[in-house]
């Protein structure tokens, strides 16, 4: 499967591309998790976003945020792929232009990152390490975990 990718500023997303974000990351995050929170948190406008679309589909994405956003480092969030696109390595993938990208623009060797505990097996063979125990993070574990330590 070859997937378009974009890799935009806030400014840079079209009214439509920021609805189809939104969309997925309600539709994962909300709906698909169960989990009621606040997903516009004031943090998208400083952040990249990194987006793979299968023509008009949007298939994965992420936000790249600054360090000093989230963390003293700089961070990658909102990682969500979609239901019909999932292990077919798009989120891998997403995930190798997410680091290249991070590291390139911000000239950082540290990302950090709040990952849900049951993705932890797939962030360490990305090369993320675990730095701290299981949290709730709107009543879903999550672990601290960093890339470059």
């Amino acid at each position: 499967m070859t997937l378009d990718w974009k890799f935009s500023s806030f400014d840079e997303l079209t009214a439509v591309e920021l609805y189809a974000i939104l969309r997925l990351r309600n539709e994962v995050f909300v709906v698909e998790q169960n989990c009621v929170y606040q997903d516009a948190d004031n943090k998208d406008e400083s952040s990249y976003h990194i987006s793979a679309w299968d023509g008009h589909t949007l298939a994965a994405y992420c936000r790249v945020l600054p360090p000093g956003l989230s963390y003293t480092e700089a961070s990658i969030g909102r990682v969500v792929t979609a239901f019909n696109y999932r292990n077919t390595g798009s989120g891998r993938e997403l995930m190798k232009k997410a680091v290249n990208f991070t590291r390139d623009h911000f000239g950082c060797k540290e990302i950090t990152i709040s990952a849900q505990l049951y993705l932890e097996k797939f962030y360490e063979s990305i090369g993320f390490k675990k730095v701290s125990s299981t949290y709730l993070e709107d009543n879903i574990p999550h672990i601290k975990m960093q890339l470059g330590v």
